[in-house]
């Protein structure tokens, strides 16, 4: 209890540090608006693809729906907001786009978790399209032209702290008793099963908590850009998530974080390449998965708690 105390001290002061430090860059200049821009991107890029991670790389659910409860938080935030036009407004939006979302996951998750693989997949794709449908059919959402002069209260701060709270909940839920469980049914479900796991109170547990994180990078997303339409929720978003996953590493959080980044940083090198931007964009995610199939990191995860013990070997070593 005391050794994980120490080690979730030492994550605080990180994400603190931080934060200070991308203020302090802000400040003298050396992060710009263009540069602070992609940020924000890729830290609602990073809390979608830990989200999903945790429904695929974890619970071992291939789920293409996450656009869709990307689009009950994102429209939460712009209609509630047009109203509430405060910081208050704009966290009960993110709370409502939550609460609304799990209620989806769940009516999606009850009879489509029942299947595997292929037909999941294709399943949660089918519901995300239902969502986007019924979005665009819907006055309150303004139909097919979408929502414009949303309030923007969500801005580079808002983004980093639910980043690292997104990311302390899924994490935390990994290394728990809930995770385990998630994570023998990814590997066994005959096996878990035998060993008294409820499986599918698991599987449904991960693709709910998933859908939750993807409600608030929905929220962020449209209070940042100001703008929504329901074409912004499609299939391709979905794809553009999971190939963040993918690259990264099925199963590493750590290596969502890099792919996410990287991407990022990619995308936003190549704008001056116009129509030519999306080939090289492409070459360069062919070239990864060639050489590197199993992602950047595959696996592996950062850990505070391997770099102390390590030490310690080495202190007892030398004594």
């Amino acid at each position: 209890m005391k050794t994980n105390f120490k080690y979730n001290i030492i994550w605080f002061i990180i994400m603190v540090a931080g934060f200070y430090l991308m203020n302090t860059l802000i400040l003298v200049g050396v992060i710009n608006t263009f540069i602070e821009n992609m940020l924000v991107t890729i830290g609602i890029n990073i809390i979608l693809a830990t989200g999903l991670n945790l429904i695929i790389g974890f619970a071992g659910q291939f789920s293409l729906g996450h656009a869709g409860f990307m689009a009950i938080g994102a429209y939460a935030t712009a209609i509630i907001t047009q109203t509430a036009t405060t910081p208050v407004g704009f966290y009960l939006s993110v709370f409502a786009g939550i609460v609304v979302s799990i209620i989806a996951a769940l009516i999606v998750g009850i009879p489509t978790l029942r299947l595997r693989g292929d037909y999941l997949a294709i399943a949660t794709m089918g519901a995300a399209e239902i969502i986007r449908i019924i979005i665009n059919n819907m006055k309150i959402t303004g139909g097919a032209a979408g929502i414009f002069n949303i309030p923007q209260l969500a801005s580079w701060p808002t983004v980093y702290i639910m980043v690292c709270v997104t990311t302390i909940i899924i994490v935390n839920f990994i290394h728990s008793r809930g995770g385990r469980a998630v994570t023998s049914v990814r590997e066994d479900e005959i096996a878990a099963e035998a060993m008294g796991i409820n499986i599918f109170k698991w599987k449904l547990a991960a693709f709910v908590l998933g859908a939750a994180t993807a409600a608030v990078a929905g929220s962020l997303h449209a209070s940042f850009l100001q703008t929504i339409s329901p074409n912004d929720f499609g299939i391709m978003e979905s794809i553009s998530i999971l190939i963040i996953v993918v690259l990264g590493g099925v199963g590493s959080i750590t290596g969502t974080f890099v792919a996410a980044i990287v991407l990022g940083v990619l995308d936003t090198v190549l704008q001056d390449f116009g129509a030519l931007r999306m080939v090289i964009y492409a070459v360069a995610l062919v070239l990864i998965m060639i050489f590197k199939p199993s992602g950047i990191l595959g696996t592996w995860e950062f850990s505070i708690k391997r770099i102390f013990n390590r030490f310690k070997r080495k202190e007892r070593v030398e004594q």
